[in-house]
């Protein structure tokens, strides 16, 4: 049997198509429907709140405010403790919420609840000067903040009369997840028998158990979590957020009632995460060949007063190219805004934006191709280990797209192309990310009536899940998927990690694996009814001597209306190396997604805060705009067909985040060459083209 690696359609495709797969807000009939209320100042305190007008409103069930909501256990975690006080720790901050009998309603009645303030200085100014700016104790991903190698310092400052060096600042706006389903969750109460049951939009159903449990007061036995259908996450459901508590607190005030929660357009702008801003300083040296001598790559970023969270865009230069003097540093400044969280490929995102930037500069200074200058400073270890790679295939993936997309048809200077009144350019980026296989994770497998039931409390939050480890399973088992069924999507399933880091497939798939290979040793080919057997994810000591990691190279043209300055991208090429491919069709669609992300970052994403009054004012998809099929004409993304033996038993690697990661980079620098602008701040702005055009 060899499932894996063929196309297969997704096995919940037919319910979605039809409109019969539910989805968190389409769970439970008998439910009342939640409005929150949120803080309109930036920071300070409520003063009152008057709400005798909400609760006279007919169909009205409850009000919450500071004043009346339930007591949470623990209030350590300041993006998840709501309620708990009269402190307003940023615009936006969920402050209270009316639930009632239709959520016209319960609209209504919060917009009559008079909130009056004791409004304090605040600020949500990003900047780097600024006064409060720290060095973290970790960056996001349990990195140090810092690392060193060799004196970067020493090289830079005495560098030969022939060398180049690119020495700029490069800046990615605060941007905001907008998944097509925004958060939602229905939550209900049941005291006897003394447990909290959540319908809710979420990466991870036992990340919400995990972590809400001790907050509420709860033993995690007494929360069940359901989610068997996500419309998209992109990081920003990885974990709870302030809602999901508001909608808990509603269904403990209110027994035996379904809350239902849905986050509005409007408010995903508000407490359900973002992705910081971030400017990054590289200083780049090479020698008259093209061999890097000197890396300092300084990464600033903002975080919150409520809760820390410190970007790691500064992480991949550690171990991208090869340079025997290498700096790397992380900065925060906390401010009164909402907590940022992850965002597709969080910090490798912006810090390879920055990164591929300065190299396509680099080759500029050098006069070198950009593809020839990456080939010169290939590493061929980890150079912040010293480790060997599991499989780089950098190189193949850089030779293959040029190949395939006519590389040796770019004019080396730039503004040089020109096709009736378009200037005509390509650019190219290189992307890496890293292999993640998370601990904690268990399959079962029941053999019952001819079929085998393969249990993990995994979630697909739209990338192909069910699917997926439908293929793994049968080939695990030596069956066909005709015999097989997936369960997954609830919490009380056997133990799965979040849906995030491109980690799903590797840590889920590693534990079927080792199930059906137990149960096989157990049962034999011919198992008795009812066989059944549970099994943790085998350890896997041999990843732990090597640095696993997935790779790429984006290839793009850009045509630029030499009178509007008007951006379009013909055509977009990404090449990846991330082991085997388990099912090629979502696979595609996983990579094809991650550049469209990038096209996005490059072109159009930038949520714009008002810092007279500390809220964003692009709240919705009129004005926080994303691609559309204008913008681009042919996106094409392969792999190289290379199983990666240390990385998990499948062979395979995580592909949701390596698309997005350097492909705006690659636009930025295809814009370079049509025009001869080196853009350094995200996204590119018409005007920023103005001295190019005609």
């Amino acid at each position: 049997m060899s499932a894996i690696g063929t196309s297969h359609a997704r096995i919940d495709g037919v319910d979605k198509v039809r409109g019969t797969a539910p989805y968190a807000y389409e769970h439970v009939s008998d439910a009342v429907y939640l409005w929150p209320i949120t803080a309109t100042i930036a920071r300070g305190r409520v003063a009152t709140m008057d709400s005798a007008t909400a609760r006279a409103t007919e169909g009205v069930l409850l009000v919450l405010t500071p004043e009346n909501a339930p007591r949470l256990a623990d209030t350590s975690d300041g993006d998840l403790t709501i309620l708990q006080s009269p402190e307003v720790a940023y615009r936006g901050q969920l402050i209270g919420a009316v639930v009632a009998d239709t959520p016209e309603t319960a609209r209504e009645a919060a917009g009559s609840v008079t909130v009056t303030y004791e409004q304090s200085d605040h600020d949500t100014e990003f900047r780097v000067d600024h006064p409060d700016s720290y060095r973290p104790e970790q960056v996001n991903g349990g990195f140090e903040p810092t690392s060193q190698d060799g004196d970067p310092d020493a090289v830079l400052a005495d560098l030969a009369p022939d060398a180049a060096r690119v020495d700029q600042w490069y800046s990615t706006p605060e941007e905001h997840n907008n998944p097509m389903e925004p958060h939602t969750v229905v939550a209900r109460w049941e005291p006897e028998p003394g447990v909290l049951t959540l319908h809710d939009s979420t990466q991870s159903t036992q990340g919400v158990v995990s972590t809400l449990a001790p907050i509420l007061g709860l033993e995690p036995h007494q929360m069940r979590v359901l989610a068997p259908h996500v419309g998209g996450g992109f990081g920003s459901k990885g974990s709870p957020h302030s809602h999901d508590v508001l909608a808990a607190l509603a269904a403990f005030e209110l027994p035996g009632r379904a809350i239902k929660f849905a986050v509005t357009r409007q408010h995903m702008f508000a407490y359900v995460g973002h992705r910081a801003p971030t400017r990054s300083h590289l200083h780049l040296a090479a020698d008259a060949d093209g061999r890097i001598t000197a890396l300092v790559h300084e990464a600033h970023t903002h975080s919150a007063h409520a809760k820390e969270f410190a970007e790691q865009a500064a992480v991949t230069s550690r171990s991208m190219y090869s340079a025997a003097n290498r700096r790397t540093d992380h900065h925060v400044v906390p401010l009164d805004v909402p907590v940022p969280f992850w965002m597709r490929a969080p910090g490798e995102a912006p810090g390879m934006f920055a990164g591929e930037v300065a190299m396509d500069e680099l080759a500029h200074a050098l006069d070198l191709d950009p593809i020839e200058l990456r080939l010169r400073n290939e590493p061929p270890e980890d150079p912040e280990t010293g480790k060997p790679w599991s499989s780089r295939q950098l190189v193949e993936c850089l030779r293959v797209g040029a190949e395939r997309f006519g590389w040796d048809r770019r004019h080396r200077q730039p503004g040089a192309h020109r096709d009736g009144h378009h200037l005509v350019g390509l650019g190219v980026a290189a992307s890496t990310y890293p292999h993640m296989v998370n601990p904690g994770n268990t399959a079962s497998i029941r053999f019952s009536g001819g079929r085998y039931s393969v249990r993990i409390a995994a979630t697909d939050i739209g990338t192909g899940a069910w699917t997926t480890l439908l293929l793994i399973a049968a080939d695990a088992l030596g069956v066909s998927t005709d015999v097989v069924d997936i369960e997954i999507g609830d919490s009380s399933l056997p133990s799965a990690t979040v849906a995030g880091g491109s980690s799903g497939t590797s840590s889920w798939g590693s534990a079927i694996v080792t199930t059906a290979h137990q149960f096989r040793a157990r049962f034999g080919d011919e198992p008795p009814e009812d066989a059944e057997l549970s099994a943790d994810a085998a350890d896997n000591p041999d990843l732990e001597k090597v640095t696993a990691a997935s790779f790429g190279a984006h290839f793009v043209e850009v045509r630029v209306d030499a009178d509007t300055g008007e951006i379009r991208i013909p055509r977009m090429l990404g090449v990846f190396s991330i082991g085997r491919a388990i099912n090629p069709r979502t696979v595609r669609s996983q990579l094809i997604g991650g550049m469209t992300f990038g096209i996005s970052m490059a072109l159009h994403e930038e949520s714009v805060r008002d810092h007279r009054f500390g809220h964003i004012v692009t709240q919705d998809l009129a004005e926080y705009h994303i691609p559309v099929h204008a913008d681009i004409v042919d996106v094409d993304a392969l792999w190289l067909d290379d199983p990666d033996e240390y990385a998990t038993p499948m062979g395979s690697r995580g592909a949701g985040e390596i698309g997005i990661v350097g492909s705006a980079a690659a636009v930025v620098n295809a814009i370079h060459n049509a025009t001869g602008v080196r853009v350094r701040d995200l996204p590119v702005h018409l005007d920023d083209l103005l001295d190019a055009l005609t």
